[in-house]
């Protein structure tokens, strides 16, 4: 749960686990849809890097914001472009943030994937609830639709 500043705590096993996870990205040895996100960061301009899982559908690719108003999050409506790293390929990628109506479809189908137990705390929206119930969960988890992207390989 988001404590009073509207942060997700961030344990040391939480930040363990990321690191671990984003070993096994680095060297393809995960499920096909976990990246390493790598953004610049808003006020130092160092590289920042976190595991993120990929929503793909009929409409489109996306990163949801399951913490809220994370750095990547911030870094990503700062300068709308980022990388995307699995194995020895990097996405260069640029993206808009969703709007309630783009989004909320978006948040039902991150809930419907089986990752959804590992995050499904951190949403008020049951997985099973009508499309119109993820409007509201769009104010905390915000959706970024990925509008280009080249694949070059390391």
């Amino acid at each position: 749960m988001a404590n009073e500043a509207g942060r997700f705590p961030r344990t040391r096993l939480w930040r363990t686990a990321n690191a671990v996870i984003g070993g096994f990205i680095r060297y393809g040895i995960s499920p096909g849809d976990l990246r390493l996100l790598t953004t610049r960061g808003s006020s130092s301009g160092f590289l920042r890097t976190t595991p993120v899982s990929l929503v793909e559908n009929e409409h489109g690719r996306y990163l949801v914001g399951v913490y809220g108003e994370s750095g990547w999050v911030r870094n990503l409506r700062r300068d709308g472009f980022a990388t995307l790293r699995h194995g020895g390929w990097i996405e260069l990628i640029s993206v808009v943030e969703s709007g309630p109506d783009r989004a909320a479809p978006v948040l039902k189908d991150y809930l419907d994937h089986p990752r959804a137990i590992m995050v499904s705390q951190q949403f008020t929206a049951e997985p099973d609830a009508p499309v119109e119930t993820f409007r509201q969960e769009v104010a905390t988890h915000p959706v970024f639709e990925i509008v280009r992207s080249t694949t070059v390989r390391l």
